[in-house]
C-alpha cells in the first residue's frame, strides 16, 4: 500500500521545499475562492455563460507578455527575488479585489481589469517558481515533488470550490475575498525564506532575444514541444469551467452550490491521482501516458455534456441528485488523467530542459498552462451562446448551448490528440531515463 501513495521524500530533504509547499497549502485554497466568487459574481452581475468566459480573455493578453518574458527574468536575475516580488503584486491585487467588494462597486469592468492584473502577475510568478523546484529537490525527486504539487492544487480544488459557493450564499462576496487576503500571507512569508538563486551567468536586464532564444530551443526540441500542443488540445477545445454557473442555474439546478460541488469534482479526481501517485515515479514511458490521460480528459468531458443536455433542475431549482452525481463522477475522472498529465508533462520538460533555459521554458509552460484554460473558457462561453442561437430559447433554458458545447470539445479532443501523436509518434517512446527534449 505505500507504494501506491505520494512520495514525501522532498519535503522531507529539502527544508526550503517544505516551507514552500506549507506556503502555498495555506494561500492557494483563498486564491481559488477569489477565483470561484469572481466568476460567481460575474454571473451574477450579467447572467451570461460569454461574460463568464470573458474574464479568460482578459486575462490571455497580460499572462502571454509576462510569462514569456517573465520566464526570461527569472534566468537572469535572482529567482528568489523575482519570485518575491511578483507574489508581492498577486497579494495586492486580492486586497483590491477585497476592497471592490466592500466598497459596494459591484462592477464587471472592476473585475476583469484586477483580473487582469493578477494574471500578469501569474505570468511571472508561475515560471519563476517552477524555473526553483528543481533546484530544491533535484532532478531524481521531481516527479515526486510534481505529484505533491498536483495533490496540493487537487485538494484547493477540491475545497475551494464548495467553500466559495457556500461563503458566497452566506456571507457574500467581501467576506469570501477577504479569506485570500490573509492566507496569501503564508505565501509571502515561504517565498521571503527561499535561499539566494542567483543566475548562472550575469546577463543584465534581458531584451528580446532571450525570449527568443527560448523558442528557438523549442522549436528544435519535438518532445518538450508536444507537451505543449497536446496539453492546448485538451484545454482549448474541451474547457469546461466557464460553462459551470449555467450548468448549475438551469440544467442541473442548485445554482452557486451545484457550481462548487462540480469543480469540487474535478479536484476530487485530482486529489486521488495525486494521493495514489506513488507508481508513477516507476512510469518510463511518460509521453504515452500524458497521450492517454489527454485522451481520458476528453472523453470525461464529453461524458459530462451529454449528461448535461439530458439534465433538468428539481422542484423550484432544486438539484437534480441522479444528474449531479454523475456529472460529479465525469468531473472526478477529468480531474484524474488531468494530473497524471500534469505531472508527467511537467516532469519531461524539467528534466529535458538546461538549467539557464528553464526559466524561459517554464514561461511558455506557464503560458500553455494558465493561458490555454483562459482562452478554452473564452472559447466555450461564445460557442455555448451560439448553440443555443441555433438551436432557440427552448434549448437555451435548460442549458442546452452548454452541453453541446462540452459534447463536441470533448469529441475534439480525443480526435486531436490522435492526430498530435500520428503527426509526432516518437512522442509515445519518449523514456524517461533518456530524457530528450
Amino acid at each position: 500500500m505505500p507504494r501506491l501513495l505520494a512520495d514525501i521524500t522532498p519535503l522531507k530533504v529539502s527544508p526550503a521545499y517544505r516551507r514552500l509547499f506549507i506556503g502555498n497549502s495555506l494561500s492557494v485554497i483563498g486564491t481559488q475562492v477569489t477565483l470561484m466568487a469572481v466568476s460567481l459574481e460575474v454571473f451574477d452581475l450579467t447572467r451570461s455563460s460569454a461574460a463568464v468566459g470573458a474574464i479568460g480573455l482578459v486575462a490571455l493578453v497580460p499572462l502571454i507578455i509576462t510569462g514569456l518574458y517573465g520566464g526570461a527574468i527569472a534566468d537572469a536575475f535572482d529567482r528568489r527575488k523575482v519570485a518575491l516580488a511578483s507574489t508581492l503584486v498577486l497579494w495586492a491585487t486580492s486586497i483590491l479585489i477585497c476592497l471592490h467588494a466592500w466598497a459596494g462597486i459591484h462592477q464587471v469592468w472592476v473585475l476583469y481589469v484586477l483580473t487582469a492584473i493578477h494574471s500578469g502577475a501569474s505570468g511571472i510568478n508561475m515560471p519563476t517558481r517552477g524555473a526553483i523546484i528543481p533546484a530544491l529537490v533535484g532532478d531524481k525527486l521531481l516527479p515526486a515533488a510534481n505529484a505533491l504539487n498536483m495533490t496540493l492544487g487537487s485538494v484547493a480544488m477540491m475545497v475551494a470550490p464548495v467553500l466559495g459557493g457556500a461563503l458566497v450564499a452566506s456571507v457574500g462576496y467581501a467576506w469570501t475575498y477577504s479569506l485570500d487576503v490573509l492566507t496569501f500571507a503564508a505565501s509571502v512569508y515561504s517565498v521571503w525564506r527561499l535561499p539566494a538563486m542567483p543566475p548562472q551567468e550575469r546577463k543584465g536586464v534581458p531584451g528580446i532575444k532571450a525570449v527568443i532564444d527560448g523558442f528557438r530551443f523549442l522549436g528544435t526540441r519535438p518532445n518538450v514541444r508536444m507537451t505543449f500542443l497536446i496539453d492546448l488540445c485538451a484545454m482549448i477545445l474541451a474547457a469546461p469551467r466557464a460553462l459551470m454557473p449555467a450548468v448549475g442555474a438551469l440544467a442541473i439546478g442548485g445554482g452557486t452550490t451545484t457550481v462548487g460541488i462540480l469543480m469540487a469534482g474535478v479536484a476530487i479526481g485530482s486529489f486521488l491521482g495525486g494521493f495514489f501517485s506513488g507508481p508513477l515515479g516507476s512510469v518510463v514511458r511518460q509521453g504515452r501516458a500524458v497521450y492517454l490521460s489527454v485522451t481520458g480528459w476528453g472523453i470525461s468531458i464529453l461524458a459530462l455534456g451529454a449528461v448535461v443536455l439530458f439534465s433538468r433542475p428539481g422542484a423550484d431549482g432544486a438539484a437534480n441528485v441522479p444528474f449531479l452525481v454523475l456529472a460529479v463522477a465525469c468531473m472526478a475522472a477529468a480531474g484524474l488523467v488531468d494530473t497524471i498529465s500534469a505531472v508527467f508533462r511537467t516532469t519531461i520538460l524539467q528534466s529535458a530542459t538546461p538549467d539557464h533555459l528553464r526559466g524561459r521554458l517554464q514561461g511558455v509552460f506557464t503560458v500553455v498552462v494558465a493561458g490555454g484554460p483562459r482562452f478554452g473558457d473564452a472559447l466555450a462561453g461564445v460557442v455555448a451562446v451560439a448553440w443555443a442561437g441555433v438551436f432557440g430559447a427552448g434549448f437555451a433554458a435548460h442549458a442546452g448551448g452548454e452541453g453541446m458545447t462540452l459534447l463536441v470539445g470533448g469529441a475534439l479532443c480525443v480526435i486531436g490528440a490522435a492526430a498530435l501523436m500520428k503527426w509526432q509518434p516518437g512522442f509515445l517512446r519518449y523514456d524517461a531515463r533518456h530524457p530528450e527534449p
